[in-house]
Parts: structure tokens; C-alpha cells; sequence
């Protein structure tokens, strides 16, 4: 007895069905994301957290939803939290530059500025094109030009007139632009 394949309606059919059932699924996953980070604009961290965690813990290799959660983390103020989540994604997907990335803006915000652009390098060394990183590395640096010029007025009480126009510039620049019609 020898075995064949399925004749050819039956194998298209199977091959429908299968196409189908990935489409829901993808489908069901997209509506997890969709609902947490409704949850989140609506004020319901809690809750988008606490969902979030069980999806995770059916799909625990899931790197979407857990870098959904660092963010969930990082919103509710637990930056620790959000840091390891982040690092972690690192080491267990090291092809995303979207962990590194977020870890950049971690640790601007506490003012370290070196990891930061440590953090944005390894996005960029991952993809070169990526354009928030890009943004975030220009961000960065304007930042570190000002932090360098006040330094140097601090050294060089001298040096006040001259550098005050180019740190008030480069504070401006770094003050969000006005959003439209507010």
C-alpha cells in the first residue's frame, strides 16, 4: 500500500481551512493588543496589566504583548519593572530594536544619558533606518549639547554671555511643540 496525497480539492480545502483558522487567530491577537491598550486610554491600567498578564501567561513567549506590558509598566510608574521586562526582551529577542529603544527612554529619563545612547546605538547597530531611535538619538544629543554648554558656563563664569544663547536654543529645542488647537 502506498501513500498518496490527498487528491487536490481535498488538500485546497485543508489548505483554506488552515489559512482561515491562522487569519482568527491572528485575528483573536490582534484584539488582545486592541483591548489593552484601550484599557490603558481609558484609565484602566489596572486592568489592561492584569489582562495583559494572562494573556502572557498563555502565550509566554509572546514578545508583542510583553513589550505591551513594559510599557503598561513604565506608564504606571514602575520603571524597574519595565527595565527588566525590556531587558529581558533583549536577550530573548535580540533581533527587535524596539526593547532597546524604550530602554533608551528609561534611562534618559532618569538622566543617565550614556546607557541611553548605549540603548539607541544597539537599535540602530539591529536597523539602521529606524526612525524613532533616530529621533530619539537626535533628541538625546541636543540634550547632551545643553548639558555640556551649562557645564561649561558653570566652569567658566566667563564664558555666561557667550553660551547662554546657545543653551537657550537647544532648551527650546528640546520643549515639545504645542499641540494643534491647544
Amino acid at each position: 500500500m502506498t501513500l498518496r496525497p490527498p487528491p487536490l480539492p481535498t488538500l485546497l480545502r485543508r489548505v483554506c481551512l488552515a489559512g482561515v483558522l491562522a487569519l482568527a487567530g491572528a485575528a483573536a491577537l490582534a484584539d488582545e493588543y486592541t483591548e489593552v491598550q484601550r484599557l490603558q486610554r481609558t484609565g484602566q491600567g489596572t486592568e489592561a496589566l492584569a489582562r495583559a498578564d494572562r494573556y502572557i501567561a498563555a502565550n509566554p513567549r509572546d514578545p508583542q504583548m510583553r513589550f505591551v506590558k513594559a510599557g503598561l509598566l513604565s506608564a504606571a510608574g514602575r520603571t524597574a519593572d519595565a527595565e527588566e521586562l525590556l531587558v529581558q526582551l533583549t536577550r530573548d529577542y535580540p533581533e527587535l530594536p524596539e526593547p532597546w529603544n524604550n530602554l533608551a527612554v528609561l534611562y534618559a529619563g532618569r538622566g543617565q544619558l550614556d546607557r541611553a545612547d548605549e540603548a539607541l546605538q544597539a537599535a540602530l547597530r539591529i536597523n539602521p533606518a529606524y526612525a524613532t531611535a533616530l529621533e530619539n538619538l537626535g533628541d538625546l544629543r541636543v540634550r547632551q549639547a545643553a548639558d555640556a554648554y551649562q557645564r561649561a558656563r558653570q566652569a567658566d563664569g566667563g564664558a555666561a554671555a557667550r553660551l547662554a544663547p546657545r543653551i537657550d536654543t537647544l532648551r527650546g529645542m528640546m520643549t515639545p511643540p504645542a499641540k494643534p488647537g491647544g
